[in-house]
């Protein structure tokens, strides 16, 4: 799942921490991909301090959320679904129709849920602001990452572009999944195909957006941490 649905199941939280920490593998490796962190396996670094320990709470259920959507029915019914309808549009591209369904279901729930008003990106930005440097530092040393500052250099980025914000319009959907693929294959689309890709993203949020919820219900009734 994306950020802001990672964020659907802690919108309801005072913990800036938990929050940041449900984001955070995927800040990670945005920041630098070569980093892999395991942190709950190593708990005890963190249980001594209670600021440390809602990071690692927020970070398990990313784990758990993420788990339980890529083995569920859902996500196989409904990547398949957005696959077939990429095929025709992907003949000239190199990028692979199940890769791009993978990420176009996940950016899509973003999306219906900023439509429908499940999350308040605001909100989201907030948390985020409100996690103390400091903290963010302690918690990146105890996983002995030495290069913090391309860490904190892309979570400014990050946080000042609020790009989540476009996830409102159908259209930048296809812009972000062009970028995502750019950094696999140099030239993934044309212009063309990045219409025909919104063109066919719209058909397909129609169709997901009758039982989109039934995934989030599913997950919350499941998850344990």
């Amino acid at each position: 799942m994306n950020f802001l649905s990672h964020y659907y199941f802690e919108k309801s939280t005072q913990s800036s921490n938990t929050v940041i920490g449900t984001v955070l593998p995927d800040l990670l490796k945005n920041a630098n991909k070569t980093w892999n962190l395991h942190p709950q396996k190593n708990e005890h670094l963190f249980a001594t301090k209670p600021n440390l320990n809602e990071i690692i709470i927020g970070w398990k259920r990313h784990l758990e959320v993420d788990k339980l959507f890529h083995s569920s029915a859902f996500f196989e019914v409904q990547t398949h679904e957005l696959r077939q309808l990429l095929l025709p549009i992907l003949s000239n591209s190199p990028v692979r129709p199940s890769f791009l369904a993978h990420i176009g279901v996940e950016l899509i729930l973003d999306h219906l849920l900023v439509k429908e008003n499940q999350v308040n990106i605001e909100e989201f930005y907030n948390h985020l602001n409100n996690v103390e440097h400091e903290l963010l530092n302690d918690f990146l040393a105890k996983n002995n990452i030495i290069d913090t500052e391309r860490f904190f250099k892309f979570l400014n980025s990050f946080k000042t572009s609020r790009y989540l914000f476009s996830y409102e319009k159908l259209e930048n959907i296809s812009y972000a999944l062009q970028r995502i693929c750019m950094r696999l294959w140099a030239h993934p689309f044309s212009e063309e195909t990045v219409n025909l890709l919104t063109e066919q993203l719209g058909l397909y949020k129609l169709s997901l957006a009758k039982n989109y919820q039934i995934i989030f219900d599913e997950i919350k009734q499941q998850m344990s941490v």
